[in-house]
């Protein structure tokens, strides 16, 4: 039995942090995980520019309430959930997924927690596990699943190598450079049937 795994971010919904970016008006927190393949670098370089500017879970959040699915996305993932089991696997947080997830028509998702203080302010974050894509992906096939992965990032590409099948979706061209033997899509349409196709 296979089960598609895919990413959040760039693949069904917008960059939650350019979002953010744009909304605050503060180019240094565009930077994501496209560009910090460390991504515990990459969240404290994140969560020191947001104490700079006093900034915390409430005003992330409310960019959040303002962030729909990429368009056509909540149909590519209906339509591929009633082919077989998808998972989403993202090194978001569970603050912000919920509103996304209810947009998404509530998949399933394994996400990250983060650690804020009584004021709101965001002092950390706690990961899942370890390599938190690659480590669920293996464990998946440990209960004897075949496993599909999707996404656009440095981070998704622990899970894709690993997988049965894996695939790009509107990724860089650095990583499509960098990652040829992967299949890249730019379109639901034609990501979809590549999904079922691995599946056969």
């Amino acid at each position: 039995m296979y089960i598609t795994c895919l990413d959040l971010e760039g693949v069904l919904v917008p960059e939650i942090w350019i979002a953010f970016s744009e909304a605050t008006g503060i180019p240094e927190l565009k930077k994501t995980t496209r560009d910090e393949p460390d991504y515990d670098k990459l969240m404290k370089y994140r969560i020191e520019i947001l104490k700079e500017h006093g900034l915390g879970l409430k005003e992330i959040q409310d960019t959040i309430a303002k962030i729909d699915p990429l368009p056509g996305a909540r149909e590519f993932l209906d339509k591929l959930r009633a082919f077989g089991q998808v998972v989403i696997i993202s090194d978001t947080f569970s603050q912000f997924a919920g509103p996304l997830m209810e947009k998404l028509g509530m998949p399933t998702i394994f996400c990250n927690e983060l650690v804020v203080a009584e004021n709101g302010e965001i002092t950390g974050y706690k990961m899942r596990c370890d390599k938190s894509k690659l480590t669920t992906v293996k464990a998946l096939q440990s209960c004897g699943f075949d496993t599909i992965a999707a996404g656009d990032s440095f981070n998704d590409l622990g899970m894709i190598q690993a997988s049965k099948a894996g695939f790009l979706f509107r990724t860089t061209e650095q990583i499509k450079k960098d990652y040829p033997q992967y299949e890249a899509f730019e379109e639901y349409d034609d990501f979809y049937n590549a999904l079922v196709n691995a599946q056969k």
